[in-house]
């Protein structure tokens, strides 16, 4: 379980419960930042009301098992990982690269983020209003994919 938060606080354990956050429709991708000010803090009652919880605005244990229930933290991706998750990132990037990269080719589906991967995925970061640094990390995997009303997260299914 992830340390208590709340405003004022910043690091992963914030960069976390926003990416929930996000994923849950509080937040919004750009938001994801590790600092936990006034936005993150009107996202985090809101989400404690609809829960029932106490809305404090602290990310304590009873915020963070309702905020996780269905939910993991995905893992970053960049040059070099592999595996099934890059596998499945590279099917979803490809069915959607036409909104954010037209004319490009698709991508070898191979489970392996090299430069080719790397580059879709910066087109896609700067399409989705996130940091283009060609990184999978919680940012990215809070872009909403519009059409589809789900986050990268989700299509990827991580």
């Amino acid at each position: 379980m992830p340390t208590t938060i709340k405003q004022g606080s910043s690091g992963d354990a914030v960069r976390e419960a926003q990416f929930v956050l996000a994923r849950r429709h509080y937040l919004e991708a750009p938001d994801v930042d590790g600092d936990f000010g006034p936005k993150t803090d009107g996202s985090v009652r809101a989400f404690q009301q609809d829960e029932g919880l106490s809305s404090d605005g602290i990310v304590g244990p009873n915020t963070w098992n309702a905020l996780l229930a269905g939910y993991s933290i995905p893992p970053t991706l960049k040059d070099g990982s592999s595996g099934q998750v890059v596998h499945r990132l590279q099917e979803v990037i490809n069915n959607g690269r036409s909104q954010f990269d037209p004319g490009a080719a698709a991508l070898a589906v191979d489970g392996q983020y090299g430069p080719r991967t790397r580059a879709m995925i910066e087109h896609f970061q700067s399409w989705g209003g996130v940091a283009s640094d060609g990184i999978v990390g919680l940012q990215t995997w809070a872009v909403s994919l519009h059409a589809a009303g789900q986050e990268l997260a989700s299509a990827v299914g991580v």
